[in-house]
C-alpha cells in the first residue's frame, strides 16, 4: 500500500467533508467518479455523479445549516483501487426547525484516475440519531 495514496485518499475524504459544510456543490461533485454509487439510509442507491449531484442540491435545500466532522477512517489500497471506512458526526438543522445529531458510517470504494482519487461507491449508515432513527 502506498502511503501517498492513504494520504490522498484521506484528503478526498476532508474535501467532502468541507464542500458539505461550505455547501460547495461544484467541490462536493468533483469528488464523485462519473460511474459512482451513493446510498442513504431509507433510499434507493443513486447511480452517475449527476444524479448524485442532483440529490445532493436538493437534500441541502431542506438544510440551512449542516456541517459534518469526520472522524479518522480506515483505507486499503489495491493498485488503483481501495476500500475505507469512515465515521463521523453530523449536526443538521431542518427548515421546520428541527435539528438532528447523527452519528453515522460511510464504507466506501475508491478509484483512480488520471492520478486522481475519486468515490466509486459510498453507503453510509446511521448509527444513531437523537431524533429516534437510530438503527436497532
Amino acid at each position: 500500500m502506498s502511503t501517498e495514496d492513504e494520504f490522498l485518499i484521506h484528503k478526498l475524504v476532508a474535501r467532502y467533508a468541507d464542500a458539505v459544510n461550505c455547501r460547495d456543490e461544484d467541490a462536493w461533485a468533483a469528488t464523485w467518479a462519473e460511474d459512482a454509487v451513493w446510498q442513504l439510509p431509507m433510499q434507493q442507491e443513486t447511480r452517475g455523479r449527476v444524479p448524485i449531484v442532483d440529490l445532493w442540491v436538493e437534500a441541502m435545500k431542506t438544510l440551512p445549516f449542516v456541517v459534518q466532522l469526520v472522524h479518522h477512517g480506515v483505507v486499503y489500497v489495491d493498485g488503483n483501487f481501495a476500500t475505507g471506512t469512515w465515521y463521523l458526526n453530523e449536526h443538521m438543522k431542518f427548515n421546520e426547525g428541527a435539528g438532528v445529531f447523527n452519528i453515522g458510517c460511510y464504507k466506501d470504494r475508491y478509484t483512480k484516475a488520471s492520478g486522481e482519487w475519486l468515490f466509486a461507491e459510498r453507503r453510509y449508515t446511521v448509527l444513531y440519531n437523537d431524533a429516534g432513527a437510530s438503527p436497532p
